[in-house]
């Protein structure tokens, strides 16, 4: 569901944006997708490892075609004249930052531990994120049972986009530092350029 909403994200952005027709990735993307989620229901691939290669993969080319578009835009918003499409391009950086925080948090729900079928299998896995629920031994979070779900990972995700750094749940392992590192410096341009073209229109 995650990627299915970053998609539909991408075939909004304006054909300055993309690459190719704005529909040509989002209908790849679609076709992995949809071919992902017809087999894991079957208990022989949910948890097979070449399922996880597949969704990685998927989750890489949706961060690609993300990523290639940000750069499409910091070019508009810095180089393009003030009257030119300039709340096109502020809407469009509002939804490459939704996408941003959505893929993000896929990223660490397949990072962290191994991914969500090692996660579930294994109690003793050293964890890539520490969660506040870890460190609270009078609660009932403490007793070895408790895993992150994605809603928490996507909860990260935000976090760290909006605040630049992380707050409450802490990367553990040099994966998970360079990966919310990135994130935190994507959204940083993201914001601050779609802000500066924001105020150059107000004041325009």
């Amino acid at each position: 569901m995650v990627v299915l909403v970053a998609i539909l994200m991408d075939l909004i952005l304006p054909t300055e944006l993309t690459l190719g027709p704005s529909w040509l990735l989002p209908s790849i993307e679609g076709v992995l997708l949809i071919g992902l989620a017809s087999v894991s229901p079957h208990p022989s691939v949910r948890d097979h490892p070449r399922r996880r290669q597949v969704a990685i993969g998927l989750i890489g080319l949706v961060s690609l075609v993300n990523i290639f578009s940000l750069v499409r835009l910091c070019d508009h918003l810095i180089n393009s004249p003030a009257h030119t499409n300039g709340r096109i391009l502020i809407a469009s950086g509002a939804a490459l930052w939704i996408t941003n925080v959505l893929l993000f948090g896929l990223w660490y729900w397949e990072l962290d531990r191994g991914g969500p079928a090692d996660r579930e299998g294994l109690a003793d896995c050293l964890p890539d994120f520490l969660f506040p629920q870890m460190t609270d031994e009078g609660s009932r979070w403490s007793h070895g049972d408790w895993r992150p779900g994605l809603l928490d990972y996507l909860y990260v995700s935000l976090t760290n986009a909006t605040a630049f750094s992380p707050t409450d749940t802490m990367p553990l392992t040099p994966a998970a530092k360079s990966l919310m590192s990135a994130q935190s410096v994507t959204s940083l341009v993201t914001v601050g350029l779609v802000v500066a073209r924001a105020v150059n229109i107000l004041n325009g």
